[in-house]
């Protein structure tokens, strides 16, 4: 709520947050090779085949949990920090903030659904029955369980209280609809080294940015706090596991940590709804814009070539880059670069543009890049193997 306290300045948040980076970043470096350890004692390892996993030896899985140790690590001691020195936070947000406790259990089920399907295979309905449970239980501590108000507002039309069971009925399906799709495109695009982890930290600088331009220029809110623990812990996690994830990788994320990575940025994309004006969800939906679009041209593709939607093919934009001669990690640069377009894009639009002049900048965007699908004829249709 407006008002509950002072503006903050830059150097005042990132005395408080810094822990929080610094704690992901570190927890995933060392989680990650003892997680590699023990999944080649295991023997849990993706291994090559002639079509969807092109890699030249087995690889080990288990990456998801060391980014979530990571990611989990980061938010707990966000808490335990702000909760203990205050510092920029008039009533700084503590584990018993029934929001980011949700979040804390949505993640953990996620990254325990996709972690069942890399070691069982679970599933397209499987997955997609638990990604809809959690998010249900966002809606169930208050994560996107009022999405129509902000549109509203921005018309001038206001709900009576005796009409509030309407956000309800909108804002249930849109939630759970930002959380699957997340989700799944954080998914689609771990395919390549290096590429999801990678990316995803891109997107979380961009989250960063929109969350610190919130608490440092509006009136302090308790989504201020959770915003920005949530990006940190994201892009710590995510760049605390790169290095052993770039090319040649040494070790997968796998489902448990590219869900995980989705789920987190779907959270966001709804925190940022809190904002109380549109854009700011609008700028979030378009920082995560290179996962969303891959995740809608594979849709079409197999549309196109008449394949069940959930089939998985090797024509995503990255695959086609790769069959158009170029090495993995200029692919995988390419991917930073256009991730980064997609950042910048919704950031500036969001900070520095009122609602009316950010949609048709987001909204020009959306046409440059089917413009850019029409050119480089990126909807296409592998012939069947």
């Amino acid at each position: 709520m407006p008002g509950l306290g002072p503006k903050v300045s830059l150097g005042e948040l990132l005395q408080a947050y810094w822990p929080v980076l610094a704690g992901a970043f570190v927890i995933a470096l060392i989680a990650t090779p003892l997680c590699r350890a023990l999944a080649i004692k295991r023997n849990i390892v993706d291994r090559p085949d002639d079509w969807l996993k092109p890699h030249n030896k087995p690889i080990p899985y288990l990456g998801g949990v060391a980014i979530f140790a990571g990611w989990l690590g980061g938010v707990l001691l966000g808490v335990w920090y702000l909760t203990r020195s205050g510092g920029a936070h008039p009533t700084p947000v503590g584990i018993r903030d029934a929001k980011l406790l949700g979040v804390l259990i949505g993640g953990a089920g996620t990254m325990a659904l996709g972690l069942f399907d890399d070691l069982r295979m679970a599933s397209p309905k499987f997955k997609l029955i638990g990604n809809v449970a959690m998010a249900l239980v966002l809606v169930g501590v208050g994560i996107g369980s009022d999405l129509l108000t902000p549109a509203l507002d921005s018309m001038g039309v206001h709900l009576s209280q005796s009409e509030r069971w309407i956000t309800l009925v909108y804002s249930i399906p849109i939630t759970v609809f930002i959380v699957v799709a997340s989700c799944n495109a954080t998914n689609l695009l771990d395919g390549m080294d290096g590429l999801c982890s990678g990316v995803l930290g891109v997107i979380s600088f961009g989250f960063l940015v929109l969350a610190v331009h919130l608490h440092t220029f509006n009136d302090w809110h308790p989504g201020d706090a959770r915003r920005v623990v949530l990006a940190l812990a994201m892009m710590g996690a995510a760049l605390g596991f790169l290095p052993y994830n770039r090319n040649p990788a040494t070790i997968f994320m796998g489902d448990a940590g590219s869900m995980l990575l989705g789920f987190n940025a779907a959270v966001l994309i709804l925190m940022f709804a809190e904002a109380q004006a549109v854009r700011w969800m609008l700028g979030a939906i378009v920082v995560m814009g290179l996962p969303l679009a891959d995740m809608v041209l594979a849709m079409v593709r197999r549309w196109r070539a008449q394949r069940p939607i959930m089939q998985g093919d090797r024509s995503h934009f990255y695959d086609q880059l790769r069959d158009r001669g170029l090495s993995v990690r200029h692919v995988v640069m390419i991917s930073y670069a256009v991730a980064a377009v997609f950042a910048l894009t919704g950031c500036l639009a969001s900070v520095f543009l009122r609602t009316l002049l950010a949609i048709p900048v987001f909204g020009l965007l959306g046409l440059l890049v089917l413009l850019a699908i029409k050119k480089f004829r990126l909807v296409r249709v592998d012939s069947p193997k």
